[in-house]
C-alpha cells in the first residue's frame, strides 16, 4: 500500500504483519502493491488484481488484509475476484478490539464502532450482536453467504450502546470528581502501541497486567496506586495504545476511555527508542493528543521554557535492545533535555529516573497557599501535610493557620473536601 511519507512502505507492511499476528493469524505471504491512482471499483490496478487473485490461488489464501480503507465496492468486487474474504485495516483493528475488550464498557465501545462501521458493509449474519466477547465476524471464511444487516436492527441496537455508554459516562465523570476531592494525582501512560506502556506500568506498580509483546496487547484502562521517592503517592494509568490510522469509528467510541489522559496531572509519552519509526510513531500519538485537547508539549525546541503543554513528559523506552553507542548517544540527549528520560522496563534501568522526574514536574507545579482549618478536622489536616509540604504552621484556640506548598490540583482537591464537609 501507499503508506504515508513518514513511514518506509516496508515497515507499514511489517506493522500490518503484526496486527494480524497480534490476532493469532497465520501469516502465508505479505507484500507491498504500489499504487499510483487509486480504482473506484478495486483500489488496485487491474494487473496487480490478476496477479494478486494467482498468488491467493496458488497459496490457497482464505483472508486477505488489505492495509488501508476500502470501500464496500471495493471490498465485495475484490472478495468476488479473489473468491476469499477481505478485509480492510479497520475491520482488523476492529477484530482484534473486539477480541482483547475485557470490561463491559470496553465491549460496548468496540461494539459501537463495530456496528458503525458495518452499516453500509456486507457481513455473514448480525448474531454476534449478541456476543459477549471476542471478535465481530469481519473474519469469515470464503464462500459463506452474506446477508445484508436489517438497518432497523442495527440502528436500534446503536442507539441502545449509545445511551448504555453515555450512563458508564457520568459514572467515570463521577469517579474522576471523586478522585480529585480523595487523594492523589494521576499520571497517564499513552504512546503508540507495543512501546512497551504495559511493561513499564507493571515495572513500577510491581503489578501483572498483560504486557505481551504484540500489538495492543492492553485495551482497558488500568489503575494502581505507586510511592515517588518523596514519598507522594500518585495513580497510574495504563491506557490503550495508539495506531496510525486509527479508525474514527474507534476514536469517536473510545473518546470515553481518552478522557481520562485529558484529566490526568502528568502524561508520560513511552516511546519505542529502538523502533525504525519511532518519530513518525511520536507524531501520530501527539496528533491523538492535540485532538483531545492536549496541545503539543514543544520537545522539537528543548530550550523553549513554558511553551505547549507542562504535563507531558517522554519515557524513551527499550534502551536495553539498542548498540552501545546508540544508548549513549540517546543519553547524552536526554541530559540536554529535562522533559525526557530514557529506560528500559523490561531491566528496569532509567525507571527511578522516570519517577524522580515525575517527583520533580508535580513539584514544579505546586505553589504556597495559606489555609485556616479547624482544630478538629483533623482528616483535614492529615490530608494536607500528606500532600503538601507545610512551610510553616501557627495555632489558636479553634484553628491550625497553615502556610503550604500544593499543587493546583491538590488545592482543588481539598476545596472539593472541604466542601463534602
Amino acid at each position: 500500500m501507499n503508506g504515508e511519507a513518514a513511514r518506509s512502505p516496508e515497515a507499514r507492511l511489517e506493522e500490518a504483519v503484526g496486527l494480524a499476528r497480534a490476532i493469532h493469524l497465520d501469516v502465508v505471504r505479505a507484500e507491498i502493491v504500489r499504487i499510483s491512482r487509486p480504482r473506484p471499483a478495486t483500489l488496485f490496478g487491474e494487473g496487480s488484481v490478476e496477479h494478486l487473485g494467482e498468488c491467493i490461488k496458488d497459496d490457497a489464501i482464505e483472508l486477505v488484509i488489505v492495509d488501508g480503507a476500502l470501500s464496500p465496492v471495493q471490498q465485495r468486487n475484490l472478495e468476488k475476484s479473489w473468491q476469499a474474504k477481505v478485509i480492510d485495516r479497520t475491520g482488523l483493528i476492529l477484530e482484534i478490539f473486539g477480541e482483547r475488550a475485557c470490561t463491559h464498557e470496553g465491549r460496548l465501545q468496540v461494539e459501537l464502532a463495530a456496528l458503525s462501521y458495518q452499516r453500509s458493509r456486507l457481513v455473514r449474519s448480525w448474531t454476534h450482536l449478541e456476543r459477549q466477547r471476542g471478535g465481530f465476524g469481519f473474519l469469515g471464511g470464503p464462500g459463506e453467504s452474506q446477508l445484508e444487516i436489517d438497518r432497523r436492527l442495527i440502528g436500534e441496537r446503536i442507539a441502545r450502546l449509545k445511551r448504555e455508554l453515555d450512563g458508564i459516562k457520568r459514572t467515570r465523570a463521577l469517579h474522576r470528581e471523586a478522585r480529585r476531592r480523595v487523594p492523589y494525582p494521576v499520571v497517564a501512560l499513552v504512546g503508540y502501541t507495543n512501546a512497551g506502556k504495559s511493561t513499564l506500568f507493571n515495572r513500577l506498580t510491581r503489578s501483572a497486567v498483560m504486557a505481551d509483546d504484540m500489538l495492543f496487547a492492553t485495551l482497558d484502562p488500568t489503575m494502581r496506586r505507586v510511592e515517588l521517592p518523596s514519598g507522594r503517592t500518585v495513580i497510574l494509568s495504563d491506557t490503550v495504545g495508539f495506531i496510525s490510522e486509527l479508525p474514527t469509528h474507534l476514536v469517536a467510541a473510545f473518546r470515553a476511555t481518552l478522557e481520562e489522559v485529558t484529566e490526568a496531572d502528568l502524561v508520560i509519552h513511552v516511546r519505542d527508542a529502538h523502533h525504525p519509526d519511532s518519530e513518525a510513531q511520536r507524531q501520530d500519538v501527539l496528533a491523538v493528543l492535540a485532538d483531545l485537547g492536549l496541545p503539543d508539549h514543544g520537545l522539537d525546541d528543548p530550550g523553549l521554557d513554558g511553551g505547549g503543554d507542562q504535563r507531558i513528559i517522554e519515557a524513551m523506552n527499550k534502551i536495553d535492545l539498542l548498540d552501545a553507542a546508540a544508548r549513549a548517544g540517546l543519553k547524552n540527549q536526554m541530559l540536554r533535555d529535562p522533559d525526557r528520560v530514557a529506560l528500559s522496563a523490561a531491566t528496569g534501568e532509567g525507571c527511578d529516573d522516570l519517577l524522580s522526574l515525575i517527583d520533580r514536574r508535580l513539584e514544579a507545579g505546586t505553589r504556597p497557599v495559606r489555609l485556616d482549618i479547624p482544630l478538629s478536622d483533623g482528616s483535614t489536616l492529615a490530608w494536607v501535610y500528606r500532600h503538601g509540604e507545610v512551610l510553616g504552621r501557627r495555632d489558636d484556640n479553634d484553628a491550625a493557620h497553615l502556610s503550604v506548598r500544593l499543587s493546583e490540583a491538590d488545592i482543588a482537591r481539598l476545596r472539593h473536601h472541604q466542601r463534602a464537609h
